[in-house]
């Protein structure tokens, strides 16, 4: 797992850095979406997760759920377009789940992509999140977090 400025990046997920987005393709051909830690630590501990609706289509970078802090509130955008599978009923109960656990229990939606390799090409993994990320938060004037 990579460690930058005390964010934490598993290695086997696909990034889109300008969003805090990140996507995990399952062996069945769905993914899993989330927010990065970078991104939790920016919006503060969530109070309310509200996803779109299982079923519903949503093109990639746009809102696939809204989240609210005490001091912000704003849309996960969608890493890939797709359709909504699953959505996490546990972050419905308790948002702050998010914060505690971005990329495991903490995780936003369930999609089937409608195009994955052509648009996970725009993604970021392996080698290139590290300077990917630090060129963010370094922009953004993120300490970390």
């Amino acid at each position: 797992m990579l460690n930058i400025r005390d964010c934490h990046f598993p290695d086997e997920l696909f990034y889109n850095v300008d969003t805090g987005v990140w996507a995990k393709k399952e062996s069945d051909g769905t993914i899993t979406v989330g927010m990065t830690s970078c991104a939790c630590s920016l919006v503060g501990e969530l109070i309310a997760y509200l996803p779109k609706k299982v079923g519903v289509r949503v093109e990639q970078n746009k809102s696939l759920a809204s989240v609210e802090s005490g001091k912000w509130v704003g849309p996960v955008k969608a890493p890939v377009g797709g359709e909504i599978i699953a959505t996490n009923e546990a972050v419905a109960a308790k948002a702050a789940i998010i914060n505690a656990d971005p990329y495991g229990k903490g995780w936003v939606v369930k999609m089937k992509p409608a195009d994955w390799d052509r648009e996970a090409a725009g993604l970021i993994t392996g080698a290139g999140v590290k300077e990917a990320f630090e060129a963010k938060m370094k922009a953004d004037g993120i300490k970390g977090c």
